[in-house]
């Protein structure tokens, strides 16, 4: 029989996973198996950048520490080697344990628990595909400056049926350098708002 000590130890290490589950918005459970060191290494590295936490126990402590916060859709999910990924940011583990999975078949993405819900591969998938800021940013500056665009494009072509204004060159230049300043704006601010 375990003693005491040991019990005690192995109930610390499940309420220090219980509270990691609790603390993120995003969890995603994966199998390692057939990894290099090095591999691992890379994907541990590319996580800590994203912010990830990414840690491996054992199938037991996960499989407690899940049930002890009323989490059981993962539970399946704790056989055979498995790591998990914790983050406070919804959309970051499941984009960086993606990316690396399309080049690295052997790292399987068995499920997660995101923002309250079970999450399935094609789910982790979908979070994954989601442009970050900068590109959200970016693609709703551009929606923006398309109308305006379009609105001085019609009254160019209203003022030239009327005959009163002849179409320059000039005008459209400018409405275009209007149009890349303001991009080149957006893109600044969004990258120091990234920072």
């Amino acid at each position: 029989m375990a003693s005491k000590a040991i019990l005690d130890q192995k109930q610390t290490l499940v309420n220090e996973v219980a509270s990691k589950f609790e603390a993120s918005s995003s969890t995603v459970v994966v199998n390692y198996r057939g990894l290099s060191v090095s591999e691992v290494t890379e994907l541990r590295i590319k996580l800590r950048e994203a912010g990830v936490e990414y840690k491996v126990y054992k199938n037991n402590i996960m499989k407690r520490a899940a049930e002890s916060v009323e989490i059981d859709c993962l539970g399946d999910h704790f056989t055979g080697p498995s790591a998990i990924a914790f983050s406070e940011d919804v959309i970051a583990p499941a984009k960086v344990l993606y990316e690396f999975s399309r080049d690295h078949k052997a790292l399987e993405i068995k499920g997660g628990y995101i923002e309250g819900q079970y999450a399935d591969f094609d789910t982790i998938k979908e979070l994954a595909e989601i442009p970050n800021m900068e590109g959200l940013l970016t693609m709703l500056a551009g929606s923006m400056l398309s109308p305006i665009k379009d609105v001085a494009i019609g009254l160019n072509m209203f003022a030239e049926l009327e005959g009163d204004v002849k179409p320059v060159d000039a005008e459209e230049a400018q409405t275009e350098e209007v149009t890349e300043e303001a991009t080149e704006e957006v893109a600044e601010e969004t990258a120091e708002a990234a920072e």
